[in-house]
């Protein structure tokens, strides 16, 4: 299959898992781009990135940076379009779907409440910080992509193809919604 998706959201809102999923059902490959990102913060560190990353003090002191050298995000994201354009993946991106044209854009809506209930579960952390870590970086996500390229992200979602409510549902009902919205446009 050539057909490139990408699945974006809020923070843990369950896109990894359901990238992963998409991507074994049509055999193609996975990029996240939260780890390629990640992988340019901590490439000249012996940081040790990790999955929870992005919710410790390294993660977020890398937030600030990014806020003020948007230069980390357009490297990331001319990298992705690439891997986008040349087919057969799937990746997760904050960014992408607004700055590419076709294959499929799914977006999984969630509430904070929700998000921060699946990293508690992931992360081993307490309800309450779980939910100040999704909320600061959903904020800084929305200001720095306003100021990047105008994305007004999470009220735009005109650009997908696909949207997902995923407070009332479990991953599996996910991912079937999504492989139903797939198999409609290939």
């Amino acid at each position: 299959m050539s057909h490139s998706v990408i699945v974006s959201g809020p923070p843990a809102v369950g896109k990894t898992t359901l990238a992963l999923a998409l991507a074994k059902k049509f055999g193609l490959r996975h990029v996240s781009g939260g780890d390629v990102l990640k992988e340019l913060a901590t490439d000249d560190t012996a940081a040790d990135p990790g999955t929870d990353w992005w919710d410790r003090k390294e993660g977020m002191d890398f937030l600030e940076r990014r806020m003020a050298d948007g230069s980390f995000d357009r490297k990331v994201d001319d990298h992705l379009i690439k891997l986008f354009n040349g087919g057969a993946v799937v990746i997760t991106s904050y960014t992408l779907p607004w700055l590419v044209e076709g294959g499929t854009k799914i977006w999984l809506a969630g509430s904070h409440k929700s998000s921060a209930q699946r990293m508690r579960a992931r992360d081993s952390i307490e309800q309450d910080e779980a939910h100040t870590i999704t909320q600061k970086r959903y904020d800084y996500n929305v200001r720095l992509y306003k100021s990047l390229y105008g994305i007004d992200f999470g009220a735009d979602l005109s650009v997908f193809d696909c949207i997902i409510e995923t407070d009332a549902l479990d991953a599996d009902e996910v991912i079937e919604i999504a492989t139903r919205a797939m198999e409609a446009r290939i």
